[in-house]
């Protein structure tokens, strides 16, 4: 039986503290509902957090890495994908997730959050921007679910797989 993904998405370099924090429980949370956690990959922000937290939890990492070795690769990263595809990775992160999660918001998240609505895939924005919030429940009110915490971010992910 295939393993349920659940992609976490979330700033680099630029993540807040909250970000980190909010990425490094749901890392924790998804290894603990025994799903698979895919990433961006890098040693960065709110990829590298999460990954942190799975592994804490025994979980399975994978990253999605957008160069072609791994230069910048979270030491938390069981499965590396290397792609050497730079931002074009960001399909893949989508479309290899059954549920996206962004945990904070950035340019790079944005464009994650765009393809999923694109690809029809469920998000889940775990973020106070309040403008992305607007933007992206404007696109499409049946696949954009906001959260406050981590814990309700899980809960509604596990109710869009039990759907």
């Amino acid at each position: 039986m295939r393993k349920i993904v659940i992609g976490v998405m979330g700033p680099g370099t630029g993540a807040s503290e909250t970000d980190r924090h909010f990425a490094y429980e749901l890392g924790k949370l998804i290894a603990q509902e025994g799903w698979v956690l895919l990433t961006g990959g890098r040693n960065a922000g709110v990829m590298a957090a999460a990954s942190r937290g799975a592994k804490a939890a025994q979980g399975l990492t994978v990253g999605i890495l957008p160069t072609a070795d791994a230069s910048g690769m979270a030491d938390t990263v069981d499965l590396a994908i290397f792609t050497d595809m730079g931002s074009a990775r960001n399909n893949i992160n989508v479309l290899s997730s059954d549920v996206v999660i962004a945990c904070g918001m950035g340019t790079g998240t944005a464009s994650e959050v765009a393809l999923a609505l694109k690809a029809n895939k469920p998000v889940v924005l775990l973020s106070d921007h309040q403008e992305s919030q607007r933007f992206f429940t404007g696109l499409s009110a049946t696949t954009v679910f906001v959260a406050k915490t981590p814990q309700e971010a899980i809960a509604i992910t596990q109710k869009l797989i039990d759907y």
